[in-house]
């Protein structure tokens, strides 16, 4: 069992991804946990791995651990009949506000699970472009690293080398544990998956006084017929011009006109990722749907903020 968490936009599901194109990666099933209403990450990973489980809303640590050990429970049991492909491995992205330290304490408090499941090592992804403000800001992110086993730094390139540097030496402050860096989520496999020869100190206390209950929000918006590009474009760089900072994180499919398959979209704060088209959708629902978990930042002014837009797009058609 490997458990591969980190803050929101820090690149855990392109690390499985490219992690699951391995031969030696083969066997492998994947648990997914999201804090939003929609599972993004889960339509974009079931092509990957055969046996895919999409926790519901919320956080791991708190209101779906019950669920983490049920399903399991069910891999395990579904394993044994045939019901899925067999595994040899299972991966647990967690939440990006997630506390991992009670996913510890499961293995190490339910038996029937230690049994069957060995934890080999907790993996915290940091980004390297909001990395140091997220380790400033967020409880969840520090313990995240409190915690790690091994830190992968995504997004080096993307940073200037004394930033790199700067948060390198941040999180040596906080972990003993090795860091390695990954560009497009290429990183050693032995470094996340081999088991760690030494266990840095844990700290398995666990406040249930989260700060995502405190003005962090998540929602969804979903878009019955396909968007004119320059539509989505625009609103977002408004979004992001006027509340940056607090777009903790947008992620989604986006129905674009003239598109075959859906646009993977994904900002973080002020930064957005090159868009990329799919060539076909990953399951049955066609239509635009957008995840945002943003702090002090409703759905319905965003709601109004992208009809706004192409109420103005549709005016201006000849």
């Amino acid at each position: 069992m490997t458990v591969v968490t980190g803050f929101l936009g820090s690149d855990k599901t392109t690390l499985i991804r490219e992690l699951l194109s391995r031969p030696e990666v083969a066997d492998t099933a994947v648990v997914v946990n999201e804090f939003g209403e929609v599972g993004i990450d889960d339509a974009l990973l079931r092509a990957s791995s055969d046996a895919t489980v999409l926790l519901g809303n919320g956080c791991l640590c708190c209101t779906v651990r019950t669920d983490l050990q049920e399903s399991l429970r069910t891999l395990f049991a579904d394993r044994a009949r045939g019901a899925v492909p067999s595994f040899r491995r299972v991966i647990i992205e967690t939440s990006g506000l997630a506390d991992p330290g009670p996913v510890l304490q499961t293995f190490a408090s339910d038996r029937a699970l230690g049994q069957e499941f060995h934890l080999q090592s907790l993996v915290t992804v940091v980004d390297a472009l909001a990395g140091a403000g997220n380790l400033a800001r967020m409880p969840e992110a520090r313990h995240q690293a409190a915690l790690a086993d091994r830190v992968v730094l995504t997004k080096p390139d993307l940073a200037d080398n004394a930033a790199v540097e700067n948060l390198t030496a941040q999180l040596h402050e906080i972990t003993a544990a090795p860091i390695a860096t990954a560009i497009n989520g290429a990183v050693d496999a032995a470094f996340l998956l081999d088991e760690p020869p030494d266990l840095p100190a844990r700290d398995l206390s666990h406040d249930h006084a989260h700060a995502h209950s405190d003005g962090i929000d998540s929602f969804v918006l979903e878009f019955p017929a396909p968007l004119p590009w320059p539509v989505f474009e625009q609103a977002m760089a408004v979004l992001t011009a006027l509340r940056g900072p607090d777009l903790l994180r947008v992620k989604g499919l986006v129905a674009v006109e003239g598109c075959r398959g859906p646009v993977v979209v994904h900002a973080v704060q002020h930064v957005a990722h090159r868009p990329v088209e799919l060539e076909d959708w990953p399951d049955a629902a066609r239509r635009s749907r957008l995840v945002f978990i943003t702090r002090n930042l409703a759905r319905e002014p965003v709601e109004q903020l992208f009809a706004a837009v192409a109420a103005v797009a549709r005016s201006d058609a000849p």
